[in-house]
């Protein structure tokens, strides 16, 4: 069967990567059309239509000022559903972008399957009456979604959280410390800026500061697939911090305390048990737009799950050098606040569940694909 995946970002193209790993096992004869990044790229042996790096716009301000780059990658992604006529379309996430796909394609006569629901719950939760209608099988991966869901009587699948598939395979490298040239003697301080251009410029002046505060420590950048090293060094200047690449789960298994932006890398940290501080820092305008929206107490996914206050959180104002180091220091050096966040943590991976969310998902497409047929 034709399988056309859409992921808009750097977690959508992980978890995305991992789906066609686990639809290849179920379809032996599945063929890929793609847009996202470059470990969908490697997994399916496809060239993106389109690459994450072209898409990922956050924020509304943001939107706004790209709004001509989104509706070219809107026309080019419908002509090109319509040339393929893949058997289902496979959205990930991304839900500004996706959604728009989805109506496109329901009209069009192709299945529509989300993987990754959009956080309609967050804000706007009348966006599920368009759900169900343009979304023919929804996959959840946080267990409060389906209560959400079926206040409004749409049918979802749980299927636990991809970031337990990612984490479980990954083999953490022992050497990591001595390949990238670390001191054995120094504890590590992950910093974790995100993935977006807009939020890595805002944020990561704050986070770098801590070079300055934790003398005694290493601090190290997890630098996005998307950058380079210049694009780093230009924001933090002289400052010698190392940044890695495609190491950040070595990084987070080797660090004694994080801070790290608001998104899919707060449950990472916390599944990978490393005490963290989330931080998030945007557009004033767009902050003060999501205030007025967003129905939720919290920004980080651990506290979400959790349903309390389970890690720190540093929003715009709040998200300064000072702050951040405070609660660093208490991360490192209290151990009745160290040992609070990692029984949270045990909390949170209760709730998680086991591995196995690209599998059964790519099960359940796979079925209803063939039930349909």
């Amino acid at each position: 069967m034709k399988y056309y995946i859409i992921a808009g970002e750097a977690s959508g193209d992980l978890h995305g990567a991992n789906l066609i790993k686990a639809l290849k096992k179920e379809d032996q004869a599945a063929e890929f059309t793609i847009v996202g990044g470059s470990l969908m790229e490697a997994e399916c042996g496809q060239k993106a239509l389109i690459h994450t790096n072209q898409m990922a716009f956050m924020g509304f301000v943001e939107v706004i000022m790209n709004l001509s780059s989104i509706a070219r990658n809107l026309k080019a992604v419908k002509e090109d559903l319509l040339r393929v006529r893949p058997d289902t379309v496979i959205l990930i996430d991304f839900p500004g972008f996706n959604l728009k796909i989805a109506d496109f394609a329901k009209k069009n006569g192709i299945i529509t399957s989300y993987y990754i629901s959009p956080k309609i719950w967050a804000w706007n939760q009348k966006r599920v009456y368009k759900i169900k209608q343009v979304v023919d099988h929804m996959f959840c991966i946080l267990p409060f979604e389906v209560d959400f869901y079926q206040q409004y009587h749409y049918a979802v699948d749980y299927v636990g959280n991809p970031l337990l598939d990612a984490i479980s395979d990954h083999q953490i490298n022992t050497n990591f410390v001595a390949d990238n040239a670390l001191s054995p003697q120094q504890d590590i301080i992950a910093l974790l800026p995100g993935s977006r251009k807009m939020e890595i410029e805002r944020i990561l002046p704050e986070m770098a500061e801590l070079y300055h505060k934790f003398p005694s420590h290493q601090v190290i950048i997890a630098g996005a697939p998307n950058f380079d090293e210049s694009y780093y060094r230009n924001i933090i200047g002289d400052l010698p911090i190392k940044i890695v690449f495609d190491q950040t789960y070595d990084l987070l298994k080797h660090a004694v305390a994080a801070v790290v932006t608001s998104g899919t890398a707060t449950l990472e940290t916390a599944i990978l048990r490393v005490p963290q501080v989330v931080v998030y820092k945007a557009n004033p305008i767009s902050i003060a737009i999501a205030r007025k929206l967003i129905k939720v107490r919290f920004i980080s996914l651990v506290n979400l799950i959790n349903d309390y206050l389970s890690v720190h959180e540093l929003i715009q104002g709040d998200c300064t050098a000072s702050n951040i180091a405070d609660e660093i220091g208490e991360l490192i050096t209290n151990p009745a606040h160290r040992a609070s966040v990692l029984e949270n943590y045990d909390v949170l991976r209760e709730k998680l569940g086991e591995p196995g969310a690209s599998g059964k998902t790519a099960s359940k497409i796979v079925a209803y694909l063939r039930e349909s047929q």
